[in-house]
């Protein structure tokens, strides 16, 4: 066992336990992926599930989103042409430890619905930074693809804190909606999913 100078233990349980925290705590601050890589360790166990109800009575009234989002090919999406799909929008950037968290849950999402010509997925970069994010995409190997928004994003949707999720029921309006990461390839969200394309 060795002693400092004043006879105090060096390799206590206690300095040993304020190393590790001081050194969880500066991957946390100092290394998104690491954090990330947390965020997703807590996500399988069963935090971080998305407040949805698979119950919801669909809107009598339709919506519509003066928006246009624009991806690397040129290719517009007018958020008043998405009426008769459900969509399933994520505002995200490259930087953000909890985006990258959640995005092999929203990945898996988008395999279980790649099919269906009712959903619509539309990943949009919140740092207008198309190449970066297909950049990102390709290396982590995800099937999504990315956005930017060529008009300023509704208030209703995004109020700046990323990552956001909404979900458009099929006349527009905003089914769900959610600030910060969350588990989008849960049984309970997939279901939530399904009764909106029901509608």
């Amino acid at each position: 066992m060795q002693l400092a100078k004043n006879g105090k233990k060096i390799f206590s349980i206690s300095n040993i336990t304020t190393t590790l925290l001081i050194v969880f705590a500066a991957g946390m601050i100092f290394f998104p992926t690491f954090k990330a890589t947390v965020l997703q360790g807590l996500m399988k166990v069963g935090l971080f599930q998305p407040g949805v109800s698979a119950t919801n009575e669909p809107a009598t009234t339709e919506k519509n989103w003066d928006v246009v989002f624009i991806n690397s090919k040129g290719e517009t999406i007018d958020g008043n042409a998405l009426k008769g799909k459900v969509v399933f929008v994520n505002i995200w950037a490259t930087w953000c430890p909890p985006c990258i968290a959640e995005m092999p849950s929203i990945n898996e999402l988008h395999k279980k619905y790649n099919t269906n010509a009712d959903i619509i997925f539309l990943l949009v970069d919140a740092d207008n930074n198309l190449q970066k994010s297909e950049s990102f995409m390709g290396q982590k190997g995800f099937g999504l693809n990315v956005y930017v928004a060529s008009k300023n994003i509704p208030t209703e949707w995004f109020e700046g804190s990323l990552p956001t999720t909404i979900v458009l029921d099929k006349k527009g309006n905003i089914a769900y909606r959610h600030e910060g990461v969350a588990n989008y390839n849960s049984d309970k969200f997939k279901n939530f999913i399904d009764e909106l394309l029901k509608q």
